[in-house]
């Protein structure tokens, strides 16, 4: 168990991946608490807001596949992973924030109709935080590539 555990630490294309991920998250909660002076647990796995933890992991991915020994520029798995960064990171900005915006005007009318004495069956509301604007995005991605540059180069070798 501890050979893998050390294996996994090792590997600098799942721990690029997974760090960005999480300090995304950690970074988000922290600036939502500071937004609204509130602490929410969801916004540490939540979707949604700032920055991208999809982008931040993806970019992070494939940012130590650039600069891993075996793969690098001209590897078909780099090629894949870079592929799939711009695809997840464009849905974060079309269809994922379109379905928020959607969310919080659906939110609004369900809201309105409570108000005028009628019952809906939706019980809870919509879930609003699902998208990201192209900056938070851009931020999510420079915060994986920062930290896979990091990781790979400072702390691995």
């Amino acid at each position: 168990m501890l050979n893998f555990l050390v294996s996994m630490v090792r590997n600098e294309v799942l721990m690029s991946a997974i760090c960005s991920w999480i300090l995304a998250q950690i970074v988000k909660t922290i600036l939502h608490l500071f937004a609204t002076k509130k602490f929410v647990p969801e916004r540490l796995i939540g979707s949604g807001g700032m920055p991208s933890c999809h982008s931040a992991a993806m970019c992070g991915l494939t940012t130590s596949l650039l600069l891993h020994p075996d793969y690098g520029i001209s590897s078909p798995v780099t090629a894949i992973a870079c592929v799939m960064s711009v695809v997840v990171m464009y849905d974060a900005m079309g269809v994922r924030r379109e379905t928020g915006l959607q969310s919080a005007v659906l939110n609004q009318i369900i809201e309105e109709y409570r108000k005028s004495g009628n019952n809906l069956l939706a019980k809870e509301k919509l879930k609003e935080f699902i998208g990201h604007s192209p900056f938070q995005v851009l931020v999510g991605a420079l915060l994986g590539i920062s930290f896979a540059l990091l990781y790979c180069l400072v702390i691995i070798r």
